[in-house]
């Protein structure tokens, strides 16, 4: 009996020694799958990250070499750029477009439409959702822990010391038989609850065994640990858990009815419902080579900028006039474009300068300045098919101060916002008084830019600056000190009085004759781009007998002089004014002129 009595011990104890096997080697386990092999990886990458950053360095070095190899060539051929390319503006009217144009113009209405029933022009998508997905992960994390607990002392309850005080009363007890299967019977019907009991309260099972016998209430105990295993409720709770969190979303409400389509404006045009609006969605369109899903996407980062940076308020800032001789509209285009020059060689000015560029709170305020200038240009323009909704923009480099951080800083900022949300709306991007490395500087970023945007630009030294312009823009069109006859205050002449553009050849006279029959007050004025050439006036009346009259005696002009000369003559009788134009130079030149008569007092 007492080998009897031991065998259950022997099996007992073995299970602690199983037990603690298993504890073994879930630790082994463990540091097995420990940190150790993540170690080489971490250095792995980082040996891999520092070859790259090895490997761009030298590839930099090597792009800078052969950068300054090639400088002169860049310069070679950016003399070249100076000549224009050929542009000729898209066309307005839908019917003159293209079949895929018409077709995509058609589909990027559609898309608008839907953005606007949606309120898309509103808000971003984006945002809202993150924090959403972070509240409903919290409360899934907060009840798993909470289902597992329970499930862990479980094991911990099956613990040998009650099955040692029990082997100890087997040997006392030996000769109680009758009494044990008194017991066998009193346990033996609560065998079938045992499992639910063994579930809500182990403890108090193994008090009572302990009180009584101990051999059979040892094995009621075994019967109800394999019986009651706490790990499937615990997975049936996590299912229920599971089961319980997705519920909580409320789309089951029926939604209330969706509100009417939001009324967006961009430059005071609606999106719809707008004569106007084609020409708006056609600049979003060829800005994006005529996809409608990246046209929309860019209109509504447009329209959400706009919102965030406060256009329609900045409209009636009050930011000052201190800028007003850096950046300035001033006449329009042979096609009726209007232009816009651009003098960054202003900023010489150390003060202009500091009180722009010194901190970044005035270097904002610049940006602020320069598109709520833009805006109002834009406002002027004519938004309908046939109308101009371009300009040309005229940015002179002569004495610009291109390399001081800040100006370049500023000056990039405000590009990349153009850019981003002002497209199509340059018809010409002309660059006058180019220095050379302007010129190698553009070759070096030329690459990058589309054709499209290329076919815009032209570059003109300070030799070729007035004679580009006047391809594009009208002498009379043009202020004085880029070549043209336009000044503030003239009283004689306008815009409205065309200017005749004459080329002299070098070593060559150029002779102009105003005739006149009756009597009248004449009035004309002219210039020579760079001068260096003799002027002379004189009047010769129609009568053989009659005194030839010195106007203007000949005399040479310098460059230095006056742009500009203006004369006047009254003509008494018939006959004819001369002036007379001498260019004993080696190099060609450019005569402007103009007149225009008043009857005599």
């Amino acid at each position: 009996m007492a080998e009897d009595g031991k065998k259950p011990v022997s099996e007992e104890a073995e299970k602690p020694v199983a037990e603690a096997s298993v504890v073994e080697e879930v630790v082994a386990v463990a540091e097995v799958t420990a940190p150790p092999p993540a170690v080489p990886e971490a250095e792995e990458a980082a040996e891999k990250l520092k070859e790259e950053e090895e490997v761009v360095e030298k590839l930099e070095e090597e792009v800078a070499a052969a950068a300054e190899e090639e400088k002169p060539k860049v310069v070679e051929e950016g003399e070249k750029m100076t000549e224009s390319v050929s542009f000729k503006e898209e066309s307005n009217v839908v019917g003159d477009l293209p079949e895929n144009q018409r077709k995509a113009l058609e589909e990027l209405k559609v898309l608008v439409r839907e953005a606007l029933e949606k309120h898309e022009f509103t808000a971003p998508p984006p945002p809202p959702p993150p924090p959403a997905k972070e509240e409903e992960k919290a409360p899934a994390t907060e009840e798993e822990p909470k289902t597992e607990a329970p499930a862990e002392p479980a094991p911990e309850v099956v613990c040998p010391p009650p099955v040692e005080e029990s082997e100890k009363k087997e040997e006392k007890e030996e000769e109680k038989k009758e009494e044990e299967k008194k017991e066998e019977e009193k346990v033996a019907p609560p065998e079938p609850a045992e499992p639910v009991v063994v579930a809500a309260v182990v403890e108090t099972v193994t008090a009572v065994v302990v009180d009584e016998d101990g051999t059979k209430t040892v094995e009621a105990i075994e019967e109800t640990i394999v019986v009651a295993p706490p790990a499937p409720p615990a997975e049936e709770a996590a299912a229920v858990v599971e089961e319980v969190t997705p519920p909580p979303p409320a789309e089951e409400v029926p939604p209330p009815p969706p509100p009417p389509p939001e009324e967006v404006e961009i430059w005071g045009i609606k999106l719809f419902d707008d004569d106007r609006t084609d020409v708006v969605l056609l600049k979003f369109l060829r800005a994006r080579d005529f996809k409608p899903k990246e046209a929309l996407t860019m209109l509504k980062n447009t329209v959400l900028w706009r919102k965030s940076f406060g256009i329609e308020t900045l409209l009636g800032d009050d930011l000052g006039t201190h800028l007003e001789s850096v950046v300035f509209m001033e006449g329009s285009g042979k096609e009726g474009h209007p232009v816009c020059y651009n003098a960054y060689g202003k900023f010489l000015n150390k003060e202009l300068y500091q009180n722009t560029f010194s901190d970044e709170e005035k270097r904002q305020n610049f940006l602020r300045w320069r598109i709520q200038f833009l805006e109002k240009s834009i406002r002027k323009l004519d938004f309908s098919p046939n109308g101009i909704n371009t300009i040309i923009q005229v940015n002179d480099l002569k004495n610009s101060p291109g390399f001081k951080r800040e100006l370049r800083q500023s000056t990039n900022q405000a590009l990349h916002l153009l850019q981003d949300n002002y497209p199509e709306f340059v018809a010409k991007q002309i660059f006058i008084n180019v220095p050379w490395w302007y010129l190698a500087f553009n070759r070096m970023i030329s690459p990058f830019l589309t054709q499209r945007t290329k076919s815009k630009f032209v570059f003109a030294g300070p030799s070729k600056s007035a004679e580009t312009l006047f391809k594009y823009i009208a002498p009379e069109q043009v202020p004085v000190q880029y070549g043209g006859l336009k000044r503030d205050g003239d009283t004689e002449f306008s815009i409205c009085d065309p200017v005749t553009l004459v080329t002299i050849k070098p070593g060559c006279k150029h002779v102009i004759e105003f005739p006149y029959s009756e009597p009248c007050q004449l009035i004309w004025e002219l210039r020579v781009i760079g001068w260096d050439v003799t002027y002379g006036a004189e009047f010769v009346p129609t009568v053989e007998e009659g005194y030839t009259v010195i106007v203007q005696k000949a005399r040479k002009i310098a460059p230095t002089d006056e742009p500009v000369i203006s004369n006047s003559f009254k003509i008494g009788e018939p006959g004819k004014v001369i002036l007379t134009i001498d260019n004993q130079t080696s190099k060609k030149k450019k005569l402007l002129y103009r007149s225009k008569t008043q009857p005599c007092d």
